[in-house]
């Protein structure tokens, strides 16, 4: 997937999700986040679009803190937000593609595809919680940016000395989409995961399922899809993998 793609995806996801959290309301309890209503997600997300922003639109090329949540409430933190999700739009797609700044996961081509990539899956995952907490059918994810997704979990953030998915002797995780040509081998030991796309060797758990319900499921926004093999692995994963 393109930079451009990231961008489109963010925008239509973020309208999207502001318009949930207008529906559901500032007290809606958001499922998937314990303790969070709707105000702490918009707020949240808001924040991180900012911080995203920044870095792109003043070229800081060194980690930088978010600012503090807004205290703001109801119809004026839906309209904070959409502002905020328009800024970000609007640097991502006005951004120079050779743009030169912080980014902190491997994989993107550049700093802009990274963050218009990461933003598009912040605000997809955050877009399901609105959903969620205002309840009905939340909107599908295709197919390749679920897998893209996936991907960018796996060997991405995962791939981060952060990642708490150790296991006392090396074990081997496969993750398969049913729906896609995608397959990625997470080798787990004392060390960081190490994710490969491929399936070469056996593993001795396997996660398997339509590439958005992997995607909501690794993301621990569903439960994991069907599991064969060593149900306790995939517990483990499940267990820790919440991304900090």
């Amino acid at each position: 997937m393109d930079t451009a793609s990231f961008v489109e995806i963010l925008e239509k996801e973020g309208q999207l999700l502001a318009d949930a959290a207008q529906v559901a309301g500032p007290d809606a309890v958001v499922p998937a986040c314990p303790g969070w209503r709707t105000r702490d997600l918009l707020r949240h997300t808001g924040v991180v679009h900012r911080w995203a922003a920044a870095f792109v639109a003043d070229r800081h090329t060194a980690p930088r803190p978010m600012d503090p949540h807004p205290e703001l409430d109801g119809p004026d933190l839906v309209a904070w937000y959409r502002d905020s999700h328009r800024r970000l739009v609007d640097t991502l797609a006005g951004a120079a593609p050779d743009v030169e700044c912080f980014t902190f996961l491997p994989g993107p081509p550049s700093a802009l595809a990274f963050w218009a990539r990461r933003q598009a899956h912040e605000t997809t995952v955050h877009r399901y919680d609105a959903e969620s907490a205002r309840g009905g059918s939340p909107a599908p994810v295709a197919v390749e940016f679920a897998v893209d997704g996936v991907d960018e979990l796996l060997r991405g953030f995962h791939a981060r000395p952060k990642s708490r998915v150790r296991t006392a002797s090396p074990r081997v995780l496969r993750v398969r989409a049913t729906d896609a040509d995608a397959v990625w081998t997470v080798r787990l030991s004392q060390e960081p995961p190490v994710t490969v796309r491929d399936a070469d060797g056996d593993a001795e758990c396997e996660l398997a399922g339509p590439a958005e319900e992997l995607y909501l499921a690794l993301w621990n926004r569903r439960p994991l899809p069907a599991v064969s093999g060593d149900a306790e692995l995939a517990a483990l994963w499940r267990d820790t993998s919440a991304v900090v």
